[in-house]
């Protein structure tokens, strides 16, 4: 939300710069993410000037050469493009040395063989509009030569907010001043609630179908209405607050959305059949074409505006082509109602229309606003377009009254870590509007949806108190609780990834995208789409890991990984996330379809390979491992074996075998033959050729023999090694090398 200052302080009076009030604003109600200013720096040559002549350019068709009374008896001959005026206007001026927001800085120069000594200004080029077919004319009766700030908002300060959506109090420059005022003890002013006088007491046909949907619709008729542009000021407060100037009438109804909070509607009113409202739920298949020139489908879950034949607003959010307000508009009903505002969303969200006026309705309006919202309306209409106030009605069910909320000031101290006296804590509350009662506060009908619990309370209390909060823990008295024995190995697993050097990654368990409908059943893809991201931006040796669920159709826990290096790296971290988990991992050759054919392995919890060049460019490898069941196989507890004082035994074993024999088989063969003397079985070599034979392949295994009570020679491991290939010949058809 942007907020003009000039605008904050019409409603609060406070010593504090725009600064003071962005920073305090942050820490205690909204995130301010900067502040805008608008128009010249310095304003000390742009005056009032009043047009004692104008020619045409002797040397110019297109020119007028006009002298221009500038005050303190200055008269400047200024040579202008604009015909949009004569003698005896009144204009906006810039003298030689004023410099215009565009950095232009002016000076007396000569234009076709006549001096011009300054410039008569068109309201885009002192950033207060867009239009620069003609110069601004000033309404009479300001005497020359005074500051053009004085008359224009030339200009301005504003505040961008970030709001959120749990205060819908301060969607509007009220709401935003209401803060302020608290923070800086200053005085809150109250908004008008003086109608100026009814010229007439015409009936309006009103009449509420769904008192759920519309609790109040408070509506006002006007007769001769001018259409036309907004004042300056008010076209540069709606530009100013994020939104364009339309109409005057049209503007007025922003201008009390954006100041108050409360969003309106003008209708004109000689196109509403039987100059009736209805608010009612819409008819089946019945169609409305809204502002936006969109003709829509109703539903009949939405909440519409109709007259007596056909619906002519979508409630709250936007209204109607055929009764909008235009040039030709003479008579003009405006609405101030109340919506509820999940009605509001759910419509908005259907037919995918968003406004200014549905986002504030479906956070929730104060209903006691419409009154004062209409009320400054009236106003605004009166005065600007010369109109005559000659209906009103206020239709509403039973407005919810001001419920009460209990707070006990010593749990506020608990919960705080902080003591804040009673008598404070209660001059907080005050000022944000709440008032006491016997054991706590009745809440003030603008957060009546967002403070509904003693908490709440409590938190308006620390919001104004963080200042004082000591950047420290509160103090324990017992500390318990630990990790399960899944999140210890998750932990492990973590950390022996990132040893291994790879970074966890975080990708969607649920797509986004069109081409992928369900709950994914693997990782690994993810990761890929995100490998490829990495590639896109020129990043180099990506090695990412992931730990979430899947869903196969019932939900797994898994860890999966993609390193740029091939088969070689996705094994080496699958060991390595084995070891620590104390397992020792079993790798059988298979056939996956990420994975390149011959390049791949399965585990007994998972696989991995090196992906196919289809899946991404490059060499890459991959695994992914159900970690729930590494969970269920990792022993609980560990218990170190001493070390023996004795050296190992090593030889080396290589036997032919067939294609189809694992090398994980013919280990575990080999620690069954050996018995415990044997410390460690590894394949380190594989070979193929002629010299073992067409179908068949040569594994070659490390072993270490070992005792923990004397050195082993070759006659002591002899008989062992003799078991060993006896027991792969009669299982495997092996034979040794």
């Amino acid at each position: 939300m942007r907020v003009p200052m000039s605008w904050l302080r019409e409603y609060v009076r406070v010593e504090a710069s725009a600064e003071q009030i962005a920073d305090l604003l942050s820490i205690v109600a909204a995130e301010v993410n900067g502040i805008d200013r608008r128009g010249p720096a310095d304003t000390t040559l742009f005056k009032v000037g009043r047009v004692l002549t104008a020619d045409k350019h002797p040397n110019a068709d297109r020119l007028q050469l006009t002298t221009v009374d500038v005050g303190g008896g200055q008269v400047a001959q200024i040579v202008c493009g604009a015909w949009n005026f004569g003698v005896g206007a009144t204009v906006a001026v810039a003298l030689p040395g004023a410099t215009l927001p565009n950095g232009l800085t002016l000076e007396r120069r000569e234009l076709r063989g006549q001096m011009s000594e300054g410039m008569i200004l068109a309201e885009d080029e002192v950033d207060l509009g867009t239009d620069h077919d003609g110069i601004m004319v000033l309404p009479d009766g300001t005497a020359p030569g005074t500051p053009l700030a004085d008359v224009l908002p030339l200009v301005e300060e504003i505040l961008d907010i970030e709001l959120t959506g749990n205060r819908p109090d301060l969607f509007s420059v009220y709401g935003i001043a209401r803060e302020v005022a608290a923070l800086f003890d200053g005085e809150l002013l109250p908004v008008s609630d003086t109608d100026p006088p009814m010229q007439d007491d015409e009936p309006i046909d009103i009449r509420i179908d769904d008192a759920d949907g519309c609790p109040r619709y408070v509506g006002r008729l006007f007769r001769d209405v001018a259409i036309g542009p907004s004042p300056l000021w008010l076209q540069a407060r709606i530009r100013d607050a994020g939104m364009r100037p339309i109409s005057n009438v049209v503007d007025v109804t922003n201008y009390v959305m954006l100041g108050l909070g409360n969003p309106l509607h003008a209708f004109d009113f000689d196109t509403l059949a039987g100059g009736r409202i209805v608010v009612r739920r819409a008819a089946k298949k019945e169609r409305l074409t809204t502002l936006d020139g969109v003709a829509r489908e109703l539903d009949p879950a939405d909440l519409v505006i109709a007259d007596a034949e056909r619906s002519i607003a979508l409630a709250g959010i936007m209204g109607g082509e055929e009764t909008e307000v235009s040039g030709a508009t003479a008579n003009v009903l405006l609405e101030a109602a109340n919506f509820e505002p999940v009605g509001i969303l759910r419509s908005s969200e259907r037919h995918a229309l968003r406004t200014e006026g549905s986002n504030r309705w479906e956070k929730g309006v104060d209903p006691y606003l419409a009154g004062p919202a209409a009320t400054l309306a009236t106003q605004l209409i009166v005065e600007l377009t010369g109109a005559r106030w000659t209906g009103h009605a206020d239709v509403q069910a039973e407005l919810p009254p001001r419920h009460s909320v209990r707070l006990r000031p010593e749990r506020a101290d608990e919960l705080l870590g902080h003591v804040v006296p009673a008598a404070k804590q209660a001059a907080i509350l005050a000022k944000l509007g709440f008032e006491p009662e016997a054991d706590g506060y009745r809440v003030p009908t603008w957060r009546a949806r967002d403070v509904t619990r003693e908490i709440d309370l409590i938190e308006e209390v620390a919001r104004y108190e963080l200042s004082e909060i000591p950047f420290t823990l509160p103090e324990k008295d017992v500390s318990f609780g630990r990790l399960t024995r899944e999140q210890r190995l998750r932990r492990v697993v973590e950390e022996a990834l990132v040893g291994c050097g790879f970074a966890e990654a975080y990708t969607p368990s649920f797509p986004v995208t069109a081409e992928t409908v369900v709950l994914r059943q693997a990782i690994v893809p993810s990761l890929v789409d995100a490998a490829r991201l990495n590639l896109s931006v020129d990043n180099e040796s990506v090695a990412l890991f992931e730990i979430a669920r899947v869903y196969l159709p019932e939900e797994r826990r898994h860890v999966a990984g993609i390193v740029d290096g091939g088969i070689a790296d996705a094994k080496w971290a699958v060991e390595q996330v084995y070891a620590a988990v104390k397992l020792e991992p079993s790798f059988e050759q298979a056939t996956l379809p990420l994975l390149h054919p011959g390049k791949a392995a399965r585990t007994a919890e998972g696989w991995l390979g090196e992906l196919h060049p289809q899946q991404l460019e490059g060499t890459w490898g991959a695994f992914e491992l159900d970690l729930d069941a590494l969970a269920a196989t990792a022993p609980g507890a560990v218990r170190a074996a001493e070390v023996s004082a004795f050296p190992e035994l090593r030889q080396d074993l290589a036997f032919a075998v067939g294609e189809d024999v694992p090398a994980a088989a013919l280990a575990e063969a080999i620690r069954d033959a050996a018995g415990p003397m044997l410390r460690d079985v590894a394949v380190f070599d594989e070979y193929r050729g002629e010299q073992v034979g067409p179908g068949r392949r040569s594994l070659a295994f490390r072993l270490a023999f070992g005792s923990d009570e004397r050195t082993l020679t070759d006659e002591d491991v002899a008989p062992l090694r003799a078991r060993i290939v006896d027991a792969l010949r009669e299982r495997f058809g092996a034979v040794l090398r």
